[in-house]
């Protein structure tokens, strides 16, 4: 019953992931000893992974990296705080809620391209942004202003993925919950950190994973919002892109690998490390501990052992 599946992620999935591996080990073109050009591909083992770490390949490749985990931890760190606060607002009674809810999907609705495109309206230099602040910001120069710009624009895009988990998480939390911890005499502070945030933690950890790996990837934002050739916002995509493009398919393909692995470790420790529920088998798990620990009470109970 699930051979279909699996085939067709082999085929979508497995299989390229493999000849990306593959490509990686080989060159393009080129020239030989006697100076007429190679056809094909020809097989060059590990000198495309050692070539990114030498030189100014490399200077070109750590920049990458660090524009890479930058936009990774600002992007998803503000858009968790920005999308936990508008779950929290969507999830309280009052006129007008669906309306909002329904507001709040229009920017994660639109394709992140014309997102980008309309950005970049505003961040021109005779845009919206500028007349706001009163100031003449080139922003779509290199520089830090630049990389403000992409990550302004991608949490106004994607802050509200996160909030409609979060939300999905707070709408199963019993209102009875916080209606004893009231008659307790907790805060509404100390409600949130001691009911709120233990109960939602499975939802907020699966969108503060699905969006670490999309803002690991990045490429179309920057690419679009700034454009190529700013090492400001050149992530690790657009250097691979920047490769294939100039038909260095060997070294892109070896971008691609180390991207890949980077996201693979970087969700393995994730999971390990904060325990998020991606695949929702850890409920069950607890549920059926529980039952268990439930019914030898029971039994205890019945046979007189405990008062």
């Amino acid at each position: 019953m699930l051979s279909p599946t699996f085939l067709v992620l082999i085929l979508v999935i497995g299989l390229p992931i493999l000849l990306g591996i593959r490509q990686s080990f080989y060159t393009t073109g080129g020239l030989d000893a006697q100076g007429f050009a190679i056809e094909g591909d020809q097989f060059n083992g590990l000198k495309n992974y050692t070539a990114i770490f030498h030189g100014a390949t490399a200077d070109r490749f750590w920049n990458a990296f660090y524009v890479t985990t930058l936009f990774t931890v600002v992007c998803v760190v503000i858009e968790t705080v920005i999308g936990t606060a508008m779950a929290l607002i969507m999830n309280r009674a009052f006129k007008g809620r669906s309306l909002i809810r329904a507001s709040i999907l229009i920017p994660w609705a639109i394709p992140t391209v014309v997102s980008a495109v309309l950005w970049k309206w505003i961040f021109n230099a005779n845009g919206v942004a500028n007349d706001v602040l009163g100031n003449q910001i080139l922003w779509s120069t290199d520089g830090i202003q630049a990389q403000m710009a992409v990550i302004i624009a991608d949490t106004w895009k994607t802050a509200p993925f996160i909030g409609l988990l979060v939300l999905a998480g707070l709408q199963v939390i019993p209102e009875e919950v916080y209606e004893a911890a009231k008659i307790d005499g907790s805060s509404t502070w100390n409600s949130f950190l001691h009911i709120t945030l233990p109960l939602v933690k499975p939802a907020l950890l699966v969108a503060v994973l699905f969006r670490m790996l999309q803002t690991l990837a990045m490429f179309d934002l920057p690419y679009v919002l700034v454009g190529k050739g700013k090492p400001s916002v050149e992530t690790l995509s657009i250097l691979a892109q920047q490769e294939s493009v100039n038909t260095r398919y060997g070294p892109a393909a070896a971008y691609a690998v180390l991207l890949f692995l980077y996201l693979v470790l970087l969700a393995y420790a994730f999971i390990k490390l904060l325990g998020a529920d991606v695949i929702g088998d850890a409920a069950p798990k607890r549920a059926k501990v529980k039952g268990q620990k439930r019914s030898k009470v029971g039994r205890s109970v019945a046979k007189g052992d405990m008062p």
